[in-house]
């Protein structure tokens, strides 16, 4: 493969200046991060001691192999919701590894709210579980959960897409033999009963762990019982008198040991043969992305100097290079993995859509995964453009991007306005994961855009009316609310914090995170659909 030549310059003053913008935005990444990881009251760590239960970030340090890896998937959701203190949505989920094997793991935060659930915890679960069933990847469930924020059961119980939806997932995931094995580490109370009793295997902790549809309050209130969590639910009475759980524990340390040993248990993974080849760093450092994306996301820059910064040995063999340049696209590895890229520099034509569909296609039947760096503001318009098809050759491009069946992987390094984020595989699109970079912004169009559309249509309107144009002063009371709302909704923390993705990527690990992602995904077959495409109007 062709090596790319870098042509940036590290010593310009415009690379300074767009290095020291985009460092000041991971070092906010990274403060945001740790107030996540670690933003706990007193009390409820105090609280956990007395219950001589372990935090969940203590939890997963024993359960996962020493010295591996763990990509945490969404850490930030719910970032801002409900009192602001509901970190990553009350739970962490990730990818790590366990007895040598990839697996995903849900954990309850009890230092938050009790480990009660809240809507966008559903979320974070449902999405969980379709990591694990998309790439075959055994799930680990660490319970300590109080069950549903009741104040807020409306929009966390009756829906499709609500909390049954999970118990649903668990059925299906056992259908398709994706192991899931449950630590009862505290409370599983009303629906969250039903995890453990779903579960292949269940390790039960005595003293703390109790499984009920009904706690204490419920069964006095329903019947007038009066019983302890331990007497209704705990681990004496589902290991010993009614089946629900297989194994007991005397504490965390020992429940995790035990989990340890069921994994171990269970069959080796048989991962999907993409070819891969001897990883190599790339020849310039990632740091260098820093430097290379302007502050602004209306300042164009070459794709290409962030392929070279991503990819093993910075090889990278273009397709089509001299055809429909708003698109790059091209073969390279990544921690040895064969990808194919495809990475914005304009907008997207007819020849550039083109390009990508031809492109796609042959990934798709060389089984070759695909990454998607996503800086689009939309497909071209105008009468020309849509005289030459834009509408339909668009349309194939977004046509084989739902239809691949190879693994896709989706980074958005900058925009991702209009058509153009369907176009790019974004969420809709069925990419096995899509992160965003800190200056990332999504929506149907920018503010400026949008304020611009708004203001145009009023004054046509008075136009026909036979009305003067709009005054420029209401044109700024117009514009300014348009534009904040859309910079508060498009930027990367209001989508992580909603989970439109699995977080937000320090720029310079962004290969490394890839290389975890591509690995795990190879645990599934290595189509996900029978091979075809859908028709493409010519």
């Amino acid at each position: 493969m062709q090596v790319i030549e870098s042509k940036t310059d590290t010593s310009s003053p415009q690379y300074l200046e767009n290095y020291e913008a985009m460092k000041t935005r991971v070092e906010d990444l990274e403060k945001e991060m740790d107030r996540a990881r670690n933003d706990r009251s007193d009390k409820a760590r105090a609280r956990l001691a007395e219950q001589n239960k372990w935090p969940v970030r203590k939890r997963l340090e024993l359960l996962l192999d020493r010295n591996t890896p763990f990509l945490e998937i969404a850490p930030l959701a719910a970032r801002g919701m409900y009192d602001g203190r509901v970190h990553g949505a009350g739970i962490v989920s990730g990818i790590g590894v366990v007895e040598g094997k990839e697996v995903i793991v849900h954990a309850n935060d009890a230092m938050i709210k009790g480990g009660t659930i809240y809507p966008m915890g559903v979320k974070k679960g449902l999405r969980t579980q379709a990591i694990a069933l998309e790439n075959r990847l055994p799930l680990i469930y660490l319970v300590d959960s109080g069950g549903a924020y009741l104040p807020l059961q409306s929009e966390i119980f009756p829906d499709a897409d609500d909390g049954g939806r999970i118990f649903y997932n668990q059925a299906v995931l056992s259908k398709k033999g994706v192991p899931q094995i449950c630590g009862v580490m505290g409370l599983c109370t009303a629906g969250a009963a039903y995890i453990p009793a779903m579960s292949d295997e269940v390790v039960h902790v005595k003293g703390t762990g109790a499984i009920f549809l009904g706690g204490p309050p419920l069964v006095r209130a329903a019947t007038g019982e009066e019983v302890t969590a331990d007497e209704l639910g705990g681990a004496g009475v589902h290991c010993r008198l009614s089946g629900v759980s297989d194994y007991l524990a005397e504490d965390d340390g020992h429940c995790i040991e035990l989990i340890r040993r069921i994994v171990k248990n269970l069959p080796p993974a048989k991962k999907a043969d993409v070819g891969m080849r001897e990883s190599k760093p790339p020849l310039y450092d990632p740091r260098e992305i820093y430097g290379i994306v302007p502050a602004s996301l209306s300042l164009p820059y070459d794709v290409r100097e962030v392929i070279a910064r991503m990819v093993d040995g910075s090889e990278f063999l273009e397709f089509k290079a001299l055809y429909g340049p708003t698109l790059v696209c091209g073969w390279a590895h990544i921690h040895g993995y064969p990808v194919g890229i495809l990475g914005n520099n304009g907008v997207l034509f007819s020849d550039s859509s083109l390009k990508a569909t031809q492109f796609i296609q042959l990934c798709d039947k060389r089984g070759i995964p695909l990454v998607f760096l996503q800086n689009i503001n939309g497909y071209i318009i105008g009468k020309e453009y849509e005289r030459g098809g834009i509408t339909k050759d668009g349309h194939k491009m977004v046509n084989a991007v739902a239809t691949a069946t190879v693994p896709k992987f989706t980074v958005i390094i900058g925009a991702s306005f209009g058509a153009g984020n369907y176009g790019m595989c974004g969420r809709a699109y069925g990419p096995r994961f899509l992160w965003m970079w800190p200056n990332a912004q999504i929506g149907v169009m920018g503010g400026e855009q949008a304020a611009h559309v708004m203001i145009t249509v009023k004054n046509d309107q008075l136009a026909r009316e036979g009305n003067s144009p709009l005054p420029e002063e209401l044109v700024r009371r117009i514009k300014e609310p348009i534009v904040a709302a859309a910079e508060k909704e498009g930027n990367a923390y209001y989508s992580t914090a909603n989970m439109w993705d699995d977080g937000i990527l320090d720029p310079a690990k962004t290969r490394d995170v890839l290389g975890l992602a591509l690995s795990a995904a190879l645990n599934a077959p290595l189509r996900s659909d029978a091979y075809g495409y859908g028709i493409f109007r010519m």
